[in-house]
């Protein structure tokens, strides 16, 4: 195996491409590795951080028809953009999406889907073994249990494919804050997603805008 590491290994923005698959509602109502809620906001802020660095990203659903549309979260994020809903259980198997991604002319893949053992899981293997350097987001993915997920990770790691989490992803595409085109409007995203630590920035922020009481008496 190939070991991943040195500063060309770290993903940029101008050479990704994200695809999202099938977060939709008939998956979420079996996903039991994760909190559910926890991913649909963890899905929302990958977008949103892939709308900020203008990453290319793909929307793609399986027989919406019957498992229902992408959360409006997500499609919400990209108004104008088509969602590719599919028959194949294997993204990469769907021409439509391959074509889509290699319009891009990117090729650090980036995927996050429902269910990581089998709609993660297949494309990201077979787009490895194509010579795609396929990172996926763990936690803006999920399976239909603890040891689905887990099992699917160890077996992606195994094919040579680069697990991170979505705020590591948006770290590693900022890597410098004094990137002031995007840094700004990264915080926006990061505000209303990161929890604790969101809150204690609007918390800093509330202090450096709190005048300093005069003195004068």
């Amino acid at each position: 195996m190939t070991f991943r590491n040195g500063l060309a290994s770290l993903l940029r923005p101008e050479d990704s491409v994200l695809v999202l698959i099938d977060h939709q509602p008939y998956q979420l109502a079996n996903l039991n590795s994760h909190d559910p809620q926890a991913v649909v906001n963890n899905t929302t802020a990958l977008a949103k951080v892939a709308k900020v660095f203008g990453v290319p990203t793909i929307l793609t659903s399986v027989v919406a028809a019957r498992g229902g549309n992408i959360f409006p979260h997500v499609t919400e994020v990209f108004p104008d953009q088509e969602v590719i809903d599919r028959t194949t259980i294997n993204t990469w198997e769907d021409p439509k999406v391959v074509d889509a991604v290699k319009a891009t002319g990117r090729k650090q893949l980036i995927i996050a889907g429902l269910w990581t053992e089998i709609c993660v899981a297949m494309p990201a293997i077979q787009a490895a073994g194509e010579g795609w350097d396929v990172t996926v987001i763990t936690d803006a993915s999920g399976g239909t249990s603890v040891e689905a997920h887990e099992v699917a990770i160890q077996r992606m790691i195994a094919g040579g494919i680069n697990m991170m989490t979505w705020l590591a992803l948006a770290s590693e595409w900022q890597r410098d804050w004094a990137r002031a085109e995007t840094a700004t409007e990264l915080n926006d995203a990061l505000r209303n997603h990161l929890g604790g630590s969101a809150i204690a920035y609007l918390w800093e922020q509330q202090l450096l805008n709190t005048p300093v009481p005069s003195s004068a008496g």
